[in-house]
């Protein structure tokens, strides 16, 4: 038997098109990373990450200091700097935070601002249908006038006021949103403004001493440390000269100090010719340069005479110890001394080096190894003389401000002798050649840079606090009012004449909101009974919300 289907044929059901999970996952993520909780946790680890650039020496501010630290700490330091410790705000973890938050910002920001504007340029919304639900709410007899007097009211109070024929719509408080995208929009602005600051700024720092014969030209070469942007290479660096005139200092009696200036002269073809003063608070102004003033000391002058009676000068600065006197400590090299003029030969063992410590104001009494003020008031060398090969010819770098100690230890440098010197005194050695203490030179620490983010910088941090003022001080509210006739049959406590109702609502936490919502209505009825009315209403209808949430 056959069996015939003769039910009609159904076309099969379309496939479901599956979501693209990558582009899904895309979305989420860009929804994730541009909500404000991810900013603020980017916003909290980009502080985080900056510790270790404030407790650890960074490579771009001082590298002796980094290598002060890997001496110190050999097995510590080496993990540190596999992971950017010493260039934190150079690695690449702190970029990638900085880049984030740089684009969770502009997310953020992008479609509040577009809601924003939209809200600026719509109108206030119609009064609701029952406005004693309001926080606010008050029933008044209308003014003269009606709605229309309502309205110019509320101009004149600076809200935004829309009239439907018997009601009338007003809204204020849209600084604080305002407030709100200006401050976020700055945060964006000041770190586009350390970006610039990063990628096209320079810096450096050179010890200065006074003298036509130490001047100092601003090239890569001359600065004792320099850090350059990536953006920007050594034949960048604006072309000037400095040469240190004059240094004056003042200090309180208990050594405190009080005034510094520095007296320079500059030039070169970038810079015209001219003699410039600045001091700690108020740096040079140079062509795409600012010239800092950071510390100051003294650079001893000593004179040293060979066996073949051949005199050098040395002006090496002596570097503060850190003491509020002035302490200070250095060395002066003569590694060509001794040079038989008849031959031109120089005996390797026979050069001389003089470790010293300089006080400004030396103690009457022993034991004098710290100075008591910092002004050049009983000024005193002592020194320690070695002679020997000051490995100076090796070529391998050395500090100019101490002796090498592993020619001491091998004994290829002996000690000679010491010697406690006052201005204008010599030391006669035991070889017969001699050192005199002349006098000091003034030297100061200077750094040079160049930050073309600064000012961008500046201004966005002005914008920032404006927005946060706006948005911590701005309150958006609404207010309503609704003019009708009474019904006569209810009758009415007016005696027929038009009532008002009005009623508002405060957008935000605000607790003065129903004072200034009193102070409207008086200002409207032109009455200060009615403030007193207003707000007595106000607090019942807020007992009356209150009660109505218990329940």
């Amino acid at each position: 038997m056959t069996v015939v289907d003769d039910r009609p044929e159904t076309a099969a059901p379309a496939p479901r098109r599956r979501p693209n999970r990558l582009l899904a996952l895309l979305r989420n993520s860009w929804r994730q990373l541009t909500s404000m909780r991810t900013a603020l946790i980017l916003l909290f680890l980009l502080a985080v990450a900056a510790i270790p650039g404030s407790v650890l020496p960074q490579r771009g501010i001082s590298p002796e200091k980094v290598n002060q630290y890997f001496t110190d700490h050999p097995d510590l330091a080496p993990r540190l700097d596999r992971i950017g410790a010493f260039e934190v705000f150079g690695s690449v973890w702190f970029s990638a935070i900085y880049l984030l938050l740089f684009t969770s910002l502009i997310g953020c920001i992008t479609p509040r601002l577009r809601d924003h504007i939209r809200a600026l340029r719509s109108r206030p919304p119609a009064a609701p249908k029952r406005m004693a639900r309001l926080p606010q709410h008050t029933v008044l007899p209308a003014p003269p006038g009606g709605a229309a007097a309502i309205a110019e009211v509320l101009r004149k109070r600076r809200w935004r006021v829309e009239v439907r024929g018997n009601e009338v719509s007003a809204e204020k408080g849209y600084l604080k949103e305002t407030g709100n995208l200006l401050f976020h929009t700055s945060l964006i602005a000041v770190l586009i403004g350390v970006a610039l600051g990063s990628w096209y700024g320079w810096s450096g720092n050179r010890l200065l001493v006074a003298g036509a014969d130490n001047s100092f030209c601003n090239t890569r070469q001359q600065y004792a440390e320099a850090k350059l942007g990536p953006r920007v290479d050594s034949a960048d660096l604006p072309r000037f000269c400095l040469r240190l005139d004059d240094f004056q200092a003042r200090f309180l009696a208990s050594g405190q100090p009080e005034f510094f200036n520095a007296t320079v002269t500059v030039d070169g073809p970038d810079e015209p010719t001219r003699s410039a003063n600045f001091s700690v608070n108020a740096p040079l102004r140079l062509n795409d340069a600012s010239v800092y003033l950071l510390g100051h000391g003294y650079a001893p002058v000593i004179r040293y005479t060979d066996r073949f009676g051949n005199s050098q000068i040395s002006d090496e600065p002596f570097l503060t110890t850190g003491d509020m006197g002035l302490t200070s400590e250095g060395l002066a090299a003569f590694p060509d001394a001794n040079v038989d003029p008849a031959t031109g030969q120089r005996k390797p063992d026979e050069q001389m080096a003089f470790t010293g410590i300089y006080l400004p104001t030396a103690p009457e009494q022993p034991p004098m190894v710290r100075s008591q003020y910092p002004t050049e008031r009983n000024p005193v060398l002592n020194l320690v003389a070695y002679r020997g090969n000051l490995g100076l010819d090796a070529g391998i770098p050395t500090s100019i401000y101490q002796l090498d100690q592993r020619q001491v230890r091998t004994g290829k440098v002996k000690e000679v002798g010491t010697k406690l010197l006052r201005k204008g005194e010599t030391w006669t050695l035991d070889d017969g050649t001699t050192v005199e203490f002349l006098g000091t030179e003034r030297y100061v620490t200077l750094s040079i840079r160049h930050d073309p983010g600064a000012t961008p910088l500046l201004i966005s941090c002005g914008f920032l606090l404006v927005g946060l003022m706006g948005s911590l001080f701005g309150r958006r509210r609404r207010v309503w009012f609704r003019v009708t006739s009474p019904d006569p049959a209810e009758g009415s406590p007016t005696g027929g004449s038009s009532l008002m109702e009005a009623g508002g609502l405060p957008r935000t936490d605000y607790p003065g909101f129903a004072e200034e919502f009193a102070q409207l209505i008086a200002a409207v009825n032109g009455d200060e009974r009615a403030a007193e009315r207003a707000g007595v209403s106000a607090d019942s209808s807020d007992r009356a919300g209150v009660r109505e949430g218990a329940e």
